[in-house]
């Protein structure tokens, strides 16, 4: 084994796992210290999928709070959370109003009626989350045309549907609450699997290649209307989604593992990609339209390599 190859090995041990433990618990606690800079001061917006106890949705409406957001409106096909989350923001944060709903992200109505009551209720929508997904693990040979329109359908038609009607109200300009122009973001979660293979099962990972074409295809409908589309590519992360994988890693004593593949040799968590959300979210982004970015701990930054060894 070269010297090299040593190193990746020593840095995989016990010691290693000790530091990405601490490191987890410094990022998932960061918003009880962290400053409130206003990114998102006086925006509206919409968070699909927001009910998991682990999610992303939860996360980046929490982060949304934290940074200002005016009116946030929260949506999870099962809403058996959204009180403790909506009781959780506006205590902490009580600026802020937040609308839950229970709703079908991948239902035309659905969507176009929170998009249309944000309207109503503030005038304006500036920002569209759409976090709603879902996953399963067959196989190839034993996946059904069922399972694979249904992946189709909560994955894919769930972001064309925000795409199709968060753009036309982000559209309409009211100098009354502060927007003069029209604009706005959407960001979209697709996957590392709709990149490219190794990363999901096959529909799955073309429900997700579909949500990367759309966020492409649909910048370019949009133009010269500053609405903003991007969509997020996010590797192993810790959600109720993945949560399976995780509880059998730890039952093996095999949690380290997890992520070792990508050259930060661990898992994400979602705080993590609730900071890339906010990032696309807010002005602080305001050049970057129609990208697939990936928030994968580098694991899609090579080709499969063997450590210590390049060709």
């Amino acid at each position: 084994m070269s010297q090299y190859g040593k190193r990746i090995n020593q840095r995989g041990g016990e010691e290693f796992a000790a530091q990405t433990r601490a490191r987890l618990e410094t990022i998932s606690t960061h918003l009880e210290t962290a400053p409130r800079s206003g990114k998102l001061k006086g925006k509206v917006c919409v968070v699909t999928g927001a009910g998991s106890l682990k999610g992303i949705g939860r996360a980046t409406a929490l982060l949304f709070a934290h940074e200002g957001a005016a009116h946030l409106y929260l949506l999870d096909l099962v809403p058996h959370n959204l009180p403790e989350l909506k009781e959780t923001i506006q205590k902490k944060y009580p600026g802020v109003k937040v609308t839950t709903l229970q709703a079908d992200a991948a239902d035309e109505t659905a969507t176009s009626s929170v998009c249309e009551q944000a309207l109503k209720d503030e005038g304006r929508l500036d920002v569209f989350f759409a976090n709603a997904g879902m996953a399963s693990a067959s196989l190839l040979h034993d996946i059904t045309s069922e399972e694979f329109m249904q992946s189709v359908r909560v994955n894919t038609l769930s972001a064309f549907l925000a795409v199709k009607h968060a753009s036309l109200a982000m559209m309409k300009a009211n100098p009354e609450r502060g927007k003069p122009y029209g604009g706005g973001s959407i960001v979209l979660v697709a996957s590392v699997a709709g990149i490219r293979s190794g990363a999901g099962p096959v529909h799955y990972s073309a429900s997700k290649a579909a949500v990367n074409s759309i966020a492409q295809t649909s910048s370019y409908q949009l133009a010269r209307t500053d609405v903003r589309v991007n969509s997020l590519c996010p590797g192993i992360i810790e959600t109720s989604m993945t949560q399976i994988q995780f509880d059998y890693a730890r039952g093996r004593g095999t949690e380290h593992k997890i992520g070792q593949l990508n050259p930060l040799g661990r898992y994400g968590i979602s705080p993590e990609i609730a900071n890339a959300v906010l990032f696309l979210a807010s002005d602080d982004s305001s050049y970057i339209n129609g990208q697939n970015i990936c928030i994968d701990g580098g694991l899609s930054a090579s080709h499969p390599v063997i450590p210590g060894k390049f060709t």
